[in-house]
C-alpha cells in the first residue's frame, strides 16, 4: 500500500510502498477514502525535522534532554546508536481519516461499514489503516466520507468547548481563527452561544463569519474594549484557545477579557507565561484541553478497547467523534465549506509544499485514495535486495531500539544474510529494514517464519507474542533466538516443551549475562567447586511507568521478563536447577509501583546451594544497577556492574571488565552453532527452568508459602 511519510534526518516528505498493517485484535482493518491534513500539527513536524539539528535542539529541549538523560544511562555510543537510528527512521503523519471496513476482528463493526476513525500512528494518511474499536465511529447515511474525514481533528475543537463548560447564552471568545478555530465558532453556535473570534490575521474573518461568529476582532490589547462591549460589560463567559504560537499574549489577552470566574480553555500549543495579578483577582479556572477527549494517552482504552461507563465519563474521545458526526447530519456544522484543497494521494506532496510555503489561502486540505485500493500486500522489498549476500537468513519479529542498537551490531560481523522484518506497524517495519539493511519488511509475522529464506528468526517483539512466535518457529522447523522471556504462561512453556521434543527444535533466549566475560571468568573459577555455593544478586531496576507495555496485564509485568535474566545467571554460576522458590515483594499504597517489582527471591538448588535475588525498582537512579557476590569454598567474589570484580580469600585481589553484559559473545556462539550444526549455546533445561522459576516467584508471592518445583 501506500502511505505518505516523512524522512526523519531531512524532513523530505515522500509517498513510500509499505506492508499493509493486520487487523487488531479488538479492532477494525480500513480501506481509506479520505483523510484530513491537520496543518498546524503537521506543519509544526515538517518544520521541525527540516531544521538544522541545532535548529531542532532549539525547538525541542525536551528531546535534548531525553538524550542526555539516555548518554547517562547508556553511554555515549548506545546513544549516539538510537539517535542514528531515528534520524535515519521514517514518521508516519496524519491522524483523522474516514474509510470502509475490510476486516473486523471486533463485534462493534461489519466488513462494509463506513467508519471515521481517528488516533497519531494509527490513523495516518495510507490507503488501509488498522484501528483499535474505541477510536472508530459508524458514519451516518447522510454524510459523505469527504466530510467524516474531519471527525478526528473536530473533535479536538469539541473537548475544548467542553472543557469550556458553555450554556446556552453565554458570551464565548474564541482565540485563533484557522480550522480548529472555525469549527469551534460552529459549535459554539450550535449550542446557543454569542461568539467572538480573534486573529492576528484580519483575512479569517471572512470566513469566520461565515462559520457564524457575530463579532471578529485583531487579537491585540485595541480589541479588549470592543471585547467587553460586546459582553454588555460583563466581559466574556469563556474564552477558548486555538492558536499555536509560543508566546503568552493570547492567554493574558483572554485573562483581560474573561469575566470574574469564567473559564479559560486552551486547546492550541500557546505560551503559559502568566500575569498571575490578572488571574487571581477574577479567580478564572485555566484548563488544558487534552486533543480528542478522555481515554486519549490511555493504552487500556485507545489499544486494548475498554470503555469508560457513560454514567461517569459521559464525553470519550469516540463519544466526542460520534458527536461531532451527529452535528454534521444534522446540517449544525458544515464542514464542507471550510475544505479549500482536495488532493489526490499520489500528489498529497504538494499539500504539504502549499501548507509550507503559504503563498496560497488554505483551511481544511483532504487528501483522496483511490476507490480501487485492494493491494493488501504484506510484504514489500526494499531497495536494498542488491546488498544480499551469502549466509544464514535471518529474519526479525520486533525490531525495535533494542534490538537495533544490541542484537543488530553483532550479527553484522557474521556470516548471516539480513532477509526479513516484521515490526508492528508498517511504517516501523520498513524503517527498521531500510535502516539495518534488511531485503524485506513485512506486517505478516506468521507468513514470515514459514517464508523458506528464512532460516533462523530473532523474536525481540513484546512479550505476550513471544510463546506463539517460538511454536510458530518449532512448527516450521526453524531455529530461533527469543529475547527473554521465552513466553508469559505456564501452559505455552508447557506446549513449547512438548513441541521442541517432538520437533527436535533449537531454541535460544537472550539470557545473555552467563555471556559476560566477568560471570564466565567466576564460573570457571567454582567450576570444580565440591561444595554448595551461596549467591547474592542485587539488582537496582528503576522504575517503569504503569502505562508502559510491559506493565500491562497482557505482558504480565517484570518478574516475567526481567527477573528470568537473574535466575538464569544463578542456574549458571551454580550448575544446578532450582529446587524450591519463596519470594516476599514489599506491600506499599504506592498505585504507580507494583509491589511485585519491589522483590526479594529465595532460591534453593538440587545441589544445595542457595541463591538470593533482590529485584527493586524502588532505587535512585545514581546508584549502580547490578552487583552480585558468590561464597564458595573460602573464597568469596563481589561484582560490581559488570566493571569490576573483587576477590577475597587470604588476600584481596581486584580484577577490571569493560561492562559489557555478554551479549555480542552470546550473538557470535549463537549463529556459529547453528552454522555448525551444534546444539544452542544454553541447554533448554536452563531455558525452561528459569522460566518456570518465574511464575513459581509469582505463585509464592500469592500464597505467601516456598513452590517446589522438582
Amino acid at each position: 500500500m501506500k502511505q505518505i511519510v516523512q524522512y526523519q534526518r531531512s524532513g523530505e516528505l515522500n509517498i513510500e510502498e509499505v506492508p499493509v498493517p493486520t487487523c487488531p485484535s479488538n479492532g477494525i482493518l480500513v480501506r481509506v477514502e479520505y483523510s484530513l491534513i491537520s496543518a498546524g500539527t503537521e506543519k509544526s513536524s515538517v518544520d521541525n525535522a527540516r531544521g538544522s539539528f541545532f535548529e531542532r535542539a532549539k525547538k525541542q529541549p525536551d528531546q535534548v534532554k531525553l538524550v542526555l538523560d539516555t548518554v547517562k544511562q547508556h553511554g555515549l555510543h548506545s546513544t549516539f546508536n538510537r539517535v542514528w537510528n531515528k534520524l535515519n527512521s521514517y514518521k508516519a503523519l496524519g491522524y483523522s481519516a474516514s474509510g470502509i471496513v475490510v476486516e473486523s476482528k471486533c463485534k462493534e463493526f461489519n466488513i462494509g461499514d463506513r467508519v471515521s476513525v481517528g488516533g497519531a500512528g494509527l490513523a495516518n494518511h495510507s490507503e488501509f489503516v488498522a484501528i483499535p474499536k474505541n477510536l472508530a465511529v459508524l458514519i451516518p447515511d447522510n454524510i459523505s466520507s469527504q466530510d467524516a474525514s474531519y471527525g478526528t481533528v473536530a473533535s479536538i475543537a469539541m473537548q475544548g468547548v467542553r472543557q469550556s463548560g458553555v450554556s446556552v447564552g453565554e458570551t464565548v471568545g474564541v482565540v485563533g481563527l484557522g480550522l480548529l478555530g472555525l469549527i469551534t465558532v460552529q459549535i459554539l453556535k450550535s449550542a446557543g452561544c454569542r461568539v467572538v473570534g480573534f486573529d492576528v490575521n484580519e483575512g479569517l474573518f471572512e470566513n469566520a463569519y461565515n462559520s457564524g461568529a457575530d463579532l471578529c476582532l485583531l487579537s491585540n490589547s485595541t480589541s479588549i474594549d470592543k471585547a467587553l462591549a460586546f459582553s454588555r460589560g460583563i466581559g466574556l463567559d469563556s474564552v477558548i484557545i486555538t492558536a499555536g504560537t509560543s508566546s503568552s499574549a493570547p492567554l493574558n489577552m483572554s485573562l483581560e477579557m474573561t469575566r470574574k470566574k469564567g473559564v479559560i480553555s486552551i486547546v492550541g500549543a500557546v505560551g503559559l507565561n502568566i500575569e498571575r495579578g490578572k488571574w487571581y483577582r477574577k479567580e478564572i479556572d485555566i484548563k488544558i484541553s487534552c486533543s480528542y477527549g478522555p481515554g486519549r494517552y490511555d493504552r487500556l482504552y485507545e489499544e486494548e478497547g475498554l470503555d469508560y461507563p457513560v454514567a461517569f465519563v459521559r464525553w470519550t474521545e469516540n463519544r466526542n467523534i460520534q458527536s461531532i458526526l451527529d452535528l454534521i447530519s444534522l446540517g449544525k456544522l458544515d464542514v464542507s465549506k471550510l475544505t479549500t484543497h482536495v488532493f489526490e494521494l499520489n500528489n498529497a506532496v504538494e499539500a504539504y509544499n502549499l501548507i509550507l510555503k503559504g503563498e496560497e489561502k488554505y483551511l481544511g486540505i483532504v487528501i483522496k485514495y483511490p476507490e480501487d485500493s485492494d493491494h493488501l500486500g504484506r510484504f514489500i522489498f526494499s531497495e536494498n535486495v542488491s546488498q544480499k549476500k551469502d549466509g544464514l537468513g535471518i529474519s526479525f519479529i520486533g525490531l525495535g531500539q533494542f534490538a537495533q542498537n544490541y542484537l543488530i551490531p553483532p550479527l553484522k560481523s557474521l556470516n548471516v544474510n539480513f532477509y526479513g522484518v516484521s515490526n508492528s506497524s508498517p511504517m516501523s517495519s520498513k524503517s527498521a529494514a531500510n535502516v539495518n539493511n534488511f531485503e524485506l519488511s513485512s506486517s505478516d509475522a506468521n507468513a514470515m517464519i514459514f517464508d523458506k529464506k528464512t532460516e533462523m528468526v530473532f523474536i525481540a517483539s513484546q512479550h505476550h507474542s513471544h510463546g506463539e512466535y517460538v511454536l510458530q518457529c518449532l512448527n516450521a522447523r526453524k531455529p530461533v533466538y527469543c529475547e527473554k522471556p521465552l513466553c508469559v504462561t505456564e501452559d505455552d512453556l508447557e506446549e513449547i516443551k512438548t513441541t521442541r521434543e517432538e520437533t527436535n527444535g533449537r531454541i535460544m533466549v537472550g539470557f545473555n549475562r552467563r555471556f559476560s566475560p566477568i560471570f564466565k571468568y567466576i564460573r570457571e573459577q567454582v567450576r570444580h567447586s565440591t561444595q554448595a555455593m551461596s549467591i547474592n544478586y542485587r539488582v537496582n531496576a528503576g522504575k517503569i511507568p504503569l502505562e508502559h507495555w510491559v506493565q500491562n496485564d497482557e505482558n504480565k509485568g517484570r518478574i516475567i521478563g526481567e527477573l528470568c535474566h537473574f535466575v538464569d545467571t544463578l542456574i549458571y554460576l551454580t550448575g544446578s536447577l532450582p529446587l524450591r522458590v519463596f519470594a516476599e515483594s514489599i506491600s506499599g499504597n504506592d498505585i504507580s509501583l507494583p509491589n511485585e517489582d519491589v522483590v526479594t527471591v529465595s532460591i534453593k538448588f538440587k545441589n544445595g546451594s542457595i541463591g538470593r535475588i533482590d529485584y527493586f525498582a524502588n532505587g535512585g537512579k545514581s546508584m549502580d544497577k547490578e552487583y552480585c557476590e558468590v561464597f564458595s569454598e573460602g573464597t568469596s567474589y563481589k561484582m560490581k556492574n559488570f566493571e569490576s570484580l573483587e576477590i577475597f580469600n587470604k588476600k584481596i585481589t581486584e580484577k577490571k571488565f569493560d561492562g559489557k553484559k555478554g551479549i555480542d559473545e552470546e550473538i557470535k556462539e549463537t549463529i556459529n552453532n547453528i552454522l555448525e550444526g551444534k546444539d544452542m549455546p544454553i541447554k533448554f533445561e536452563d531455558i525452561y527452568y528459569a522460566t518456570k522459576t518465574t511464575f513459581a516467584v509469582l505463585e509464592s508471592l500469592r500464597m505467601a508459602q516456598p513452590v517446589t518445583l522438582i
